[in-house]
């Protein structure tokens, strides 16, 4: 996505970030506080004028009292199946957090977009589990895949955030920046 704007970059990876939260948080600040943690993670290795992006997302069901349930990225395809059934019929928030650092200056940004699925059939979601093996995404599926063509029936915000980076966004931020 980075490439689609234009952008030269180089991508680094560290492992094993920590991206737990405390659970005083809620919404917008949960993937913002783990985006400026990766960001942290790289402090000490970037140069004078390297410039940072991290970013982290979550699904979250927004639920009656205020409060949500967060939707990370599944362990198994038990859990997968699972998450996949609480958005059958629902619309939930897939919320983008987004670190742009340098050794002088940090900011963190969220975006929030709002995604409709249509009833699923667990033959269909056992499918997509099966055959995408969502593992490494949030709330257990990409949009860009099969799920996303077959089930998602309305999306209010940005399609990309909803990939995992909201790209107009970070676009305006790095023209600020």
């Amino acid at each position: 996505m980075l490439a689609g704007l234009g952008i030269n970059f180089i991508v680094k990876t560290l492992d094993d970030i920590d991206e737990s939260y405390p659970d005083n948080l809620v919404g917008e600040q949960i993937p913002m506080f783990i985006a400026e943690k990766k960001a942290h993670a790289y402090s000490n290795l970037i140069a004078d004028n390297d410039l940072v992006i991290t970013a982290d997302t979550i699904v979250y069901l927004p639920m009656i009292n205020g409060q949500g349930e967060v939707l990370g990225k599944p362990r198994d395809k038990k859990e997968a199946v699972m998450m996949l059934e609480k958005l059958s019929g629902k619309t939930h928030e897939v919320i983008t957090g987004v670190s742009i650092m340098t050794k002088m200056k940090n900011i963190v940004f969220a975006v929030t977009s709002k995604v409709s699925f249509d009833d699923l059939s667990h033959d269909d979601i056992s499918y997509y589990v099966d055959t995408c093996k969502p593992f490494d995404k949030a709330g257990a599926y990409g949009i860009q895949e099969w799920i996303g063509y077959i089930g998602v029936n309305r999306l209010v915000g940005s399609y990309f955030n909803v990939m995992g980076l909201p790209v107009q966004r970070l676009y305006k931020e790095l023209q600020k920046f």
